[in-house]
């Protein structure tokens, strides 16, 4: 029945015009409270008569042996309540993403993660005018990312999060995007998407993640990026087809960039010195790129830098870093793999796989004895967009392979 009598597990209620109500209702481990799960867990009909739901979360309740899929009707009846809804490590929940969940017009936050779902995200979603947060990550999804989700632009209401990550997403980014004023995080890495990173997401103004990851984008690193003042973390790494150059100037633009992960991407011509002109910069990698010329000294003097990959290129000259400096960096620190590179002898020591200079004008090449092979691998950087916090998943963010900097600095 949909008013509350005795007390469920999982089941929250509130007073509505003198009578209780289910308002929140967690099926599966979510909490130490929550509905537990049938082995053979099927949707019950029943489900859309809670008219004042606000809340639905179903966490590992279909395992790959109970293969269900989301229901493709009734949604409607919750239309006017209900604001978030998740379906999170769910391996038999399969088939498509219904278009029917476009008609909760009350619906702020979508979680469907980890699941077995696959067919092309519903343009539908992009009607959703009071969505804050979408999280799909984690499922076989394949299409293009809908050009309608650009539609979620209100001022007063703004799309926040959208994390489309770990799927098989195709063809290119739509200009549309860069209509989403207040978007804080985008997460389209682990896709196949192609073709340029469009100009136009230039107007996300708020933005501090873009994580395009792993696909396999071209047209060069964007120059607009420059422009983008909030940006904290831009991981482009392992799009091998991205290329271009880094641009010469405007790095110091980037006030607030803390992750800058170019690696795998095609990169050509120099490091620029004005790169060093970052205050937050911490994790640095332009690893297994074509980059060449000399590395900037002024690198080193980075304020926040904890890590820095350089290892892979064409690098010549001398590294004129100090021996303090490859002291607190140690394996955070990698140059191996550029045979023209050498250490400046007045260092007292090299980094792992980088020569002592015996003459500071005519660096010796290093030889594959002088290499140290996945010596100090570096760990990959990425994004971790939140699910379940509050509010709307924006508290948290990390950079996996930072975590070791916490030991030595305040992030």
């Amino acid at each position: 029945q949909e008013r509350c009598t005795t007390p469920i597990h999982g089941v929250s209620c509130d007073l509505l015009n003198g009578l209780w109500y289910p308002t929140v209702v967690s099926i599966g481990p979510v909490l130490d409270n929550s509905l537990q799960c049938a082995p053979d867990a099927r949707f019950s009909p029943q489900l859309f008569d809670l008219r004042r739901l606000k809340s639905l979360t179903f966490y590992a309740c279909f395992p790959a042996t109970n293969p269900t899929a989301i229901p493709a009707t009734n949604w409607d009846k919750l239309s006017g309540t209900l604001e978030t809804l998740e379906f999170r490590s769910n391996p038999g929940l399969a088939g498509a993403i219904p278009a029917s969940l476009g008609r909760l017009a009350s619906l702020q936050s979508l979680v469907l993660v980890d699941n077995n779902l696959t067919g092309a995200v519903p343009p539908e979603l992009g009607g959703l005018a009071k969505l804050r947060r979408l999280v799909l990550s984690g499922n076989g999804l394949s299409g293009p990312v809908p050009a309608t989700l650009g539609n979620n632009n209100r001022l007063d209401e703004p799309l926040l999060i959208v994390d489309m990550s770990k799927n098989s997403l195709t063809g290119s980014l739509p200009p549309s995007l860069g209509g989403l004023k207040g978007l804080l995080k985008m997460d389209l890495s682990n896709n196949r998407l192609d073709g340029r990173i469009p100009p136009e997401l230039a107007g996300l103004e708020s933005l501090t993640l873009l994580d395009l990851r792993n696909n396999s984008l071209t047209g060069g690193l964007p120059e607009f990026v420059l422009g983008m003042p909030a940006l904290q973390d831009l991981l482009l790494s392992s799009n091998p087809l991205l290329g271009g150059t880094l641009m010469p100037h405007g790095w110091e633009k980037m006030a607030s960039l803390a992750s800058l992960d170019l690696s795998n991407v095609g990169l050509a011509g120099a490091i620029p010195e004005s790169m060093a002109a970052m205050p937050r910069l911490r994790f640095l990698a332009l690893d297994h790129n074509r980059l060449s010329g000399a590395v900037p000294a002024k690198l080193a003097a980075l304020p926040s830098i904890g890590a820095m990959y350089l290892n892979g290129n064409n690098l010549t000259g001398v590294l004129e870093f100090s021996a303090r400096f490859y002291r607190r960096m140690g394996s955070r620190f990698a140059s191996w793999d550029n045979p023209g590179l050498c250490a400046a002898e007045t260092a007292g020591g090299a980094p792992t796989g980088v020569a002592v200079c015996k003459d500071a004008h005519d660096p010796p090449r290093v030889g594959v004895r002088d290499r140290v092979d996945g010596a100090g691998g570096k760990p990959e950087a990425s994004s971790s967009l939140p699910t379940s916090s509050s509010p709307f998943g924006l508290s948290g963010r990390k950079v996996a392979g930072l975590w070791c900097l916490a030991m030595v600095m305040v992030l």
